[in-house]
């Protein structure tokens, strides 16, 4: 019996009902969500928000344009460039002690003097507004005598100094090439986009890219980065990487809205929402693999070639890529989402499901108020099952048993039957 017993208890043991924290749903954290795409992160119904971020954006870029303008380089206003090396017979020269020499020797200042590349291939600019034979060679005596630059022979030489003269024609007809192929992309990106999508997404898309360009353009306008022929022609690189970006997105939302009339489990804004969680480490996976040889790029550019053209490439591209980044994911879905909510075919089928939500919200309700009024039904009924068990009882009397005999006493019959009448042989002697 013991055996059972501890059996028994073990068993009652084994199926105790588990702790309820220990079966509770765990609590993805921040990273996880973002990885798996659940749809945690509310984009597109905060569309309004991103609408008001996006236009302070584009004010602040404009006003920027229109006020500061920007930095042209000498490839644009053109003038004149001289160069020399950095290390002389005197040692390291320094960009203020040629734009000292540079005054003292034309009485007017140098629009910039900047060094290039690091240690024997260093080298420094000089641009100025363009510079007649006299005065570049009064110049280029003045910077032989105060420094001595060396020749590549590694003997003092007045040919280590070099100049060239830049007309601004130049860099218009960069510029208007660069538009030419500008318009160009587009009509084929907007053509592209409505064949394989469709019309809202290409003027979604192309809104995006018109966003990327007023951003990108302001951005060089407030930090004064100068603008050169490689900006232009990073814009055009910038665009590509948007409109990749841009049609990413897209792509998973067509693939959740396919047939999205034929249900009313979510609305068109809600499988957007969707894609957008699905494809938000996709898209900055995509920028930082982008932005690693960017930089890169830039490191070689100044540090190691001094290469100023792969400078102002790198520089553009870095911009461009974290713009678009931005532009795909807050600007062209919500922009998409809303276009597409101006249909009617979007309208009805919302409705649907809102009115589809309504009414589940109400039968539940109403289940509820029925289980209310159920569970009140019953509760005197219960209360009176209660009250009756815990009332007093009352008990029939009971029968006191007859006393046992004593041993060898002859058995006595009783008197009287279950009738009450007597019972037994009756006295019959005659007399």
């Amino acid at each position: 019996m013991a055996k059972n017993k501890d059996s028994a208890e073990l068993t009652t043991e084994a199926v105790e009902a588990p702790d309820l924290e220990s079966t509770a749903t765990p609590q993805h954290g921040f990273f996880t969500r973002l990885y798996t795409g659940t749809g945690a992160f509310e984009v597109i119904g905060k569309r309004k928000l991103w609408y008001t971020v996006s236009g302070v954006i584009v004010a602040v870029a404009v006003l920027s344009i229109l006020l500061r303008g920007f930095t042209f380089g000498i490839d644009f206003e053109g003038g004149t460039k001289v160069s020399m090396p950095a290390q002389t017979a005197t040692g390291t020269v320094t960009t203020q002690q040629v734009e000292d020499v540079f005054s003292e020797a034309l009485g007017k200042e140098a629009e910039a003097v900047v060094l290039v590349g690091s240690g024997d291939s260093a080298t420094v600019q000089i641009r100025s507004e363009t510079l007649n034979n006299e005065e570049i060679e009064k110049l280029r005596t003045a910077l032989f005598d105060a420094f001595q630059p060396r020749g590549p022979d590694g003997q003092p030489s007045k040919n280590a100094i070099s100049d060239s003269a830049v007309s601004e024609t130049w860099g218009g007809q960069i510029t208007k090439k660069a538009l030419i192929a500008l318009v160009v992309f587009l009509a084929l990106a907007a053509v592209y986009i409505t064949v394989r999508y469709e019309r809202y997404m290409a003027a979604a898309a192309l809104a995006t890219l018109v966003f990327d360009l007023v951003v990108t353009a302001g951005i060089y306008s407030i930090v004064g980065f100068e603008v050169t022929p490689a900006t232009v022609i990073g814009l055009l690189t910038i665009l590509g990487f948007s409109l990749y970006d841009t049609v990413i997105v897209f792509d998973k939302v067509e693939e959740n809205t396919h047939g999205f009339q034929h249900t009313t489990r979510r609305t068109f804004a809600e499988h957007a929402n969707l894609a957008v969680n699905q494809t938000f480490m996709r898209s900055i996976n995509t920028s930082l693999i982008s932005v690693l040889p960017i930089l890169a790029l830039m490191v070689i550019a100044v540090w190691l070639l001094g290469v100023g053209t792969l400078m102002d490439l790198a520089l553009v591209q870095l911009v461009g890529v974290i713009v678009g980044t931005y532009s795909s994911i807050y600007f062209a879905t919500p922009l998409l989402v809303s276009l597409r909510e101006r249909t009617d075919e979007v309208r009805s089928h919302t409705r649907r499901v809102l009115n589809r939500r309504k009414g589940s919200a109400a039968r539940t309700s109403d289940s509820d108020d029925e289980r209310s009024a159920s569970e009140e039904a019953k509760a005197p009924a219960k209360a009176a099952v209660a009250s009756t068990s815990t009332a007093p009882t009352t008990t029939a009397p009971t029968t006191t048993a007859p006393e046992k005999p004593a041993p060898g006493a002859r058995p006595t019959r009783p008197t009287s039957g279950k009738t009450g009448r007597p019972s037994g042989k009756r006295n019959t002697r005659r007399r």
